[in-house]
C-alpha cells in the first residue's frame, strides 16, 4: 500500500468517525456514555475477532505477550478518549466536539517529539496550525466560555493523541492491525463495563431505545474506522496521520448540519476550504519534496 492510499483510508475513517458523532450525541438521549462505550466496543472486539483469527492463521502464530501487552496500552488509551468525548457530548455540541477533539493534530507532533525523538516532515507543523484554524473557524471563530462538555472534549483529545501514537508504533512492529483492533476495542469494552456497575443503572429499556446508535456505532464507527485507521497506521507516520483523521470535525459538522439542524455560518465554510488546503499541502508537499531530491541525486 503506498502513502497516498494509506492517507485516503485515513481521510475515509475519518469521515466515519464524523457521522458517528451524530449516533453519539442522539444516544445520551436514552443510555448512560459508560454503558454505551462498554458497549459500542464490545460489539466492535466481536466483529473484528474472526477477522483476527483469520489474520493469525495467515501469519502462522498468535500475538507475543509483549505484543499483547501494547495492543493492551493503546486499549487503555481508546478508553480514555472515548469515554471523555461520550461523557463531553452530555453537555456540548456535536460541532464543538469536533473542534476540541481536533486538538490532537496539535498533540500528536509534539508527543512524537519528546517521547519518541521523532521529528516528523516540516510540513506537518504549519499543516497541524492550518488544521486547527480551520477547525476553529469551522466551529464558528468565536471562543466562548468552556462548559463542562468542553472541558471532557479537550481531555478527550490528549487520549486521542496518544492512542494515535501508541497504534503507530506498534501496528508497525507487529503487523498484526486486526489483532491490535480487537484487543483494544475488548479491553475498552470489559473496563468500562465495569465502571458502568459502579457509574450508572443498568437498564435494558435504555439499551432497546439506543440499539440503533449502539449497533451503527458499534460495527461502522468502531469496528470498521478504527480497523481502517490502525490498517492506514502502518504506511504513514503518526503526525500526518492525525492531521487526516483530524478531518473528522469537518465531517462531523456537515453530519450535524444535515441531521440535528446545527446551522454552518459564513466563516465556517472557509474553515472547510482551509481544512482541505492542509490536507492536500500534507500529501503534495512531501512527495514533491522527494521528487525533487531524487531529481538531484540523479
Amino acid at each position: 500500500m503506498t502513502r497516498v492510499q494509506a492517507n485516503l483510508i485515513l481521510l475515509l475513517a475519518a469521515a466515519i468517525w464524523g457521522g458517528g458523532f451524530v449516533a453519539q450525541s442522539t444516544a445520551m438521549q436514552n443510555i448512560g456514555p459508560f454503558w454505551f462505550v462498554g458497549l459500542r466496543f464490545g460489539i466492535a472486539a466481536l466483529a473484528v475477532l474472526p477477522f483476527a483469527l483469520m489474520e493469525a492463521r495467515k501469519m502462522k502464530s498468535l500475538p507475543t505477550g509483549k505484543e499483547l501487552s501494547g495492543f493492551g496500552l493503546v486499549g487503555l488509551a481508546l478508553l480514555g478518549g472515548a469515554i471523555t468525548q461520550q461523557i463531553g457530548l452530555v453537555t456540548t455540541t456535536v460541532t464543538n466536539s469536533g473542534f476540541l477533539t481536533g486538538l490532537y493534530v496539535i498533540f500528536v507532533p509534539v508527543i512524537a517529539v519528546v517521547v519518541y525523538r521523532r521529528f516528523p516532515h516540516w510540513i506537518v507543523w504549519p499543516g497541524a496550525l492550518m488544521m486547527l484554524g480551520g477547525i476553529f473557524l469551522l466551529s464558528g471563530g468565536t471562543f466562548s466560555k468552556l462548559n463542562g462538555g468542553d472541558i471532557f472534549s479537550i481531555i478527550c483529545a490528549f487520549f486521542w493523541a496518544i492512542q494515535i501514537t501508541l497504534a503507530g508504533r506498534f501496528v508497525t512492529t507487529s503487523n498484526r492491525p486486526l489483532a491490535l483492533s480487537c484487543v483494544q476495542f475488548a479491553v475498552c469494552s470489559i473496563l468500562c463495563c465495569l465502571m458502568a456497575t459502579v457509574m450508572e443503572p443498568f437498564s435494558l429499556n435504555a439499551i432497546s431505545n439506543a440499539w440503533r446508535e449502539i449497533l451503527y456505532v458499534g460495527l461502522v464507527s468502531s469496528g470498521l474506522a478504527f480497523v481502517l485507521q490502525v490498517i492506514g497506521q502502518r504506511y504513514t507516520t503518526a503526525p500526518q496521520a492525525a492531521i487526516f483523521l483530524s478531518s473528522e470535525a469537518l465531517f462531523a459538522a456537515m453530519f450535524a448540519a444535515a441531521f440535528l439542524g446545527e446551522t454552518l455560518s459564513g466563516i465556517g465554510y472557509i474553515g472547510c476550504a482551509l481544512i482541505f488546503a492542509t490536507i492536500l499541502l500534507v500529501e503534495l508537499v512531501p512527495e514533491f519534496t522527494r521528487q525533487r531530491s531524487a531529481v538531484y541525486t540523479q
